[in-house]
């Protein structure tokens, strides 16, 4: 049975290290759900946090492969019950003068931003887990949904403990 894994990978942040990460998911026929990919607290290091659904056997043949990559520091899998994971979703939705007030009362239930306003639409701005954002989504489209970005999973561990880059 496939189950979701979210795994925090630190990398050398080098030219091609994202292609090469991908590639060993590509070749084993997985679809990685969400890749966000940024700058850590050290200077030559990124952060790669994937998501994938996959059997737990073949995530344990990947993740070995992926020690294997030279510019690959440390791999860690982040239990969803002791880890904190966000994504990120900016929304354009149709609101003239009309509707407005009642798609900005909506953003304002989940806590989300009005970023942009133009007499024709609304960009928002909201920040949750998958769940909320989808909640979201939902009570914004009956208004109109002109355009959507989503990024991908970024994770952390709860707590004091830190994952570091070192080997």
């Amino acid at each position: 049975m496939s189950t979701t894994h979210t795994l925090s990978v630190l990398v050398e942040d080098k030219p091609g290290v994202l292609a090469r990460v991908a590639s060993l998911f590509s070749r084993r026929g997985f679809n990685i759900e969400s890749l966000a990919v940024g700058a850590t607290e050290l200077p030559d290091v990124s952060r790669m946090t994937i998501v994938v659904k996959v059997d737990e056997q073949p995530l344990e043949q990947v993740t070995k492969q992926l020690n294997k990559l030279v510019n690959v520091l440390k791999i860690v899998e982040q239990d969803n019950e002791f880890s904190v994971a966000r994504e990120l979703v900016l929304i354009k939705v149709r609101a003239d003068a009309s509707v407005r007030g009642e798609v900005i009362e909506a953003a304002n239930l989940f806590r989300a931003k009005v970023v942009d306003v133009s007499p024709e639409a609304v960009t928002i701005e909201a920040t949750g887990t998958r769940s909320k954002l989808d909640a979201l989504l939902r009570v914004l489209d009956p208004y109109g949904v002109r355009e959507l970005v989503q990024s991908g999973v970024v994770a952390l561990g709860r707590g004091p403990k830190a994952i570091t880059a070192a080997r």
